[in-house]
């Protein structure tokens, strides 16, 4: 998995049926290097104009490819035999109500260089069906929560947060509640040249500008209920609207963004206990913050036993077999698809057959 942030690829074990989780292995973080991250987030910004055959889109894709096939090898040196990679790509566009989801990564070099069957391209089925496309986390984080009595949410704060809520009775909503940390970072960088906000050092000082912040919540995408889907730009403008302030002061704001559009999300249900994962967890001034604003217990997913930093990444290879099986990767409450809806594609380099285990088809009519 390689998200919003654009700092690296995290590559983890699962093994999986695609709807009990049998054992979760270890975890490995390959970081971009500052070039490679400039490079990816100069295309994120002009991605909406880019041509397939964009000589730089054409050699960060390959760039980013090899630091998959990385990732990869070097998990597999500790884990032994691997039967399957499930590879998201990078995330350079994302804007649903235009029919587009664009996540680029070259598979089939995957495949070749690994010498692995290679399952990605998980977004766009539930595009074409009419779905957001996101998130597609909450198959995985209800396999691993059944039999809860709790009315759980499992925050993901990435580049973009997005939220699971899975009911007493099973039941799954899901959306992208707002901002992650992708203001943060962009801001960080942009007056300290570090690339996030390190130990909410900056955020822990400042002061939160209301008079900015409640207009930047004044969006009607705030008022939509889920589910929803963003793409890391789409609140880019607070950039602008936090340009005067101190490095402190913009740095609380849009902190304050963060936390106050997951406050504000509409949910069909109320959640008794929140667990955080993804790189916002480890920001102490967003997580004080989010302790003080939600109405309920707010924990990291690591209280559950969970490694927060391989979740997504073990969450994709949890979808790549769900996608082998004909098992839904859309939902009605989790997407916004019409229907269970089944996606992702297949590329297998020349190599020896899936295994039998994973070749058996499911019909794709419920979860």
């Amino acid at each position: 998995m390689s998200g919003t942030s654009l700092d690296g690829v995290d590559a983890a074990m699962v093994r999986t049926d695609g709807k009990n989780i049998a054992e979760r292995g270890p975890g490995i973080s390959i970081a971009y290097s500052p070039e490679l991250r400039a490079r990816a987030r100069n295309l994120l910004s002009r991605a909406s104009r880019l041509q397939p055959n964009d000589p730089e889109l054409i050699a960060v894709e390959r760039d980013i490819t090899l630091c998959h096939v990385e990732a990869v090898e070097a998990l597999r040196s500790s884990i032994g035999k691997v039967d399957l990679i499930g590879f998201h790509g990078q995330t350079l566009l994302h804007a649903p109500e235009e029919g587009r989801t664009w996540q680029v990564g070259d598979a089939a070099l995957l495949s070749e260089k690994t010498g692995l069957a290679v399952v990605h391209d998980f977004r766009s089925a539930d595009v074409a069906a009419g779905g957001e496309g996101a998130p597609l986390a909450p198959w995985y984080h209800q396999a691993l929560l059944r039999d809860r009595s709790k009315t759980t949410a499992i925050l993901n704060i990435g580049g973009v947060a997005n939220i699971t809520l899975i009911g007493a009775d099973g039941s799954i909503y899901a959306c992208d509640t707002g901002p992650g940390n992708a203001l943060l970072d962009d801001w960080a960088f942009s007056k300290t040249g570090v690339a996030c906000d390190v130990d909410g050092a900056l955020a822990q000082v400042g002061t939160v500008h209301r008079d900015i912040l409640e207009p930047l919540l004044a969006d009607p995408y705030f008022s939509r209920p889920a589910p929803k889907s963003l793409d890391r730009l789409t609140f880019h403008r607070a950039m602008g609207a936090v340009q005067r302030l101190s490095p402190e002061d913009g740095a609380a704001t849009l902190t304050a963004f963060t936390v106050e559009a997951i406050y504000r999300t509409l949910l069909p249900l109320t959640p008794d206990i929140w667990y955080v994962c993804g790189g916002g967890r480890h920001n102490p001034a967003l997580m004080d913050a989010l302790k003080r604003t939600l109405d309920a217990p707010v924990w990291p997913v690591e209280t559950l036993g969970w490694n927060g930093d391989n979740l997504e990444a073990e969450c994709f290879g949890f979808l790549a077999v769900r996608s082998l099986r004909g098992l839904p990767l859309s939902a009605p409450g989790i997407t916004g698809a019409p229907a269970f809806i089944s996606g992702g594609r297949l590329t297998c380099a020349g190599l020896a057959p899936i295994p039998d285990w994973l070749a058996n088809p499911e019909p794709a009519s419920g979860p």
